[in-house]
């Protein structure tokens, strides 16, 4: 299975910032020394082009983005400070999963060790989000047909609200999130199928309601590419999380969406997106066992 890292592109953040930007380097570490990996390879991935932004979010946006010229409040709601290192990481995280993707069309199943930046707008960064590389990677293979149909499964405890906006008008495109219907951000943007779990929620209770909100995708057409975005953010552990979920539920919830696409014979893309618990070792665990599950399915998913 092929892995696609960008953790020597990240930022150094001020001390006491919220996001644990380490994680992603502790992340390839743990699948670096896992005897679980030893088949798999890790790649750097090219960074995403101009024109492969421009296919979601808007000239002006792109151009300040690039440029460094967004405003203090713009910054602000973006939650990184700007540099030219901001830049380059964010385009080469949504570039892993475009590759993720690429790999999987042809492979069955890859993984991007970051990503799920599900938060960003056509015109706005937002909530650690400055690209959205879910929404450029779709559009961009489907402007080189290489797709025409694509979900989006969304299990980041946080409603992906930019994904639900820059897709809105594409039917050819369903996007579906589960999450906690109090928490971050207060407008959400209507995806295909919002699925609302209250403060609390326990693994059999969201097992349930992803079992249901699956078998919805089925409504329609056949689909060419699910990307799958696997927070931690649902673990009980989490400071923003909310829900009460264990490492053992999230893990159950990463092989039902595998065995749903592997019965589907769907290329599955896989990004880590959110994890905020105190102890970063706990991201990686739960980060590191979705890889694992997907380096699992890989002998079996493969086209």
């Amino acid at each position: 299975m092929k892995i696609y890292y960008t953790d020597h592109f990240d930022l150094p953040l001020p001390a006491g910032h919220r996001f644990p930007m380490d994680k992603y380097q502790r992340l390839r570490q743990h699948v670096v020394r896992s005897e679980h990996h030893l088949l798999d390879t890790l790649i750097v991935p090219p960074a995403a082009t101009d024109q492969q932004l421009l296919s979601c979010h808007t000239e002006r946006y792109v151009k300040a983005v690039c440029e460094g010229s967004l405003s203090p409040s713009e910054i602000r709601r973006i939650g990184f400070p700007w540099s030219a290192q901001m830049v380059e990481r964010s385009r080469r995280s949504t570039g892993a999963t475009l590759a993720a993707s690429r790999a999987a069309i042809n492979d069955g199943i890859s993984v991007n060790l970051a990503g799920g930046t599900h938060h960003a707008m056509r015109d706005a960064g937002e909530g650690y989000c400055v690209f959205n590389d879910a929404a450029v990677t779709i559009r961009t293979l489907q402007q080189e047909k290489v797709i025409q149909r694509a979900c989006v499964i969304d299990l980041d405890v946080h409603q992906g609200n930019g994904t639900a906006e820059i897709l809105a008008d594409d039917d050819a495109v369903f996007t579906l999130s589960l999450h906690g219907v109090k928490n971050f951000p207060i407008r959400k943007s209507p995806s295909d199928l919002d699925v609302n779990l209250d403060d609390g929620t326990t693994d059999e209770q969201y097992i349930a309601a992803l079992c249901e909100a699956l078998q919805q995708l089925d409504n329609g057409d056949p689909f060419d590419l699910a990307i799958y975005l696997a927070g931690a953010d649902p673990y009980d552990g989490d400071r923003l999380g909310r829900l009460s979920m264990s490492k053992e539920g999230l893990a159950e919830r990463d092989r039902t969406v595998m065995q749903w696409c592997l019965d589907r014979n769907l290329p599955l893309a896989i990004a880590m997106a959110g994890g905020y618990a105190p102890d970063v070792n706990d991201i990686v665990e739960i980060h590191g066992m979705t890889v694992q599950l997907a380096s699992m399915h890989s002998k079996t998913m493969a086209p």
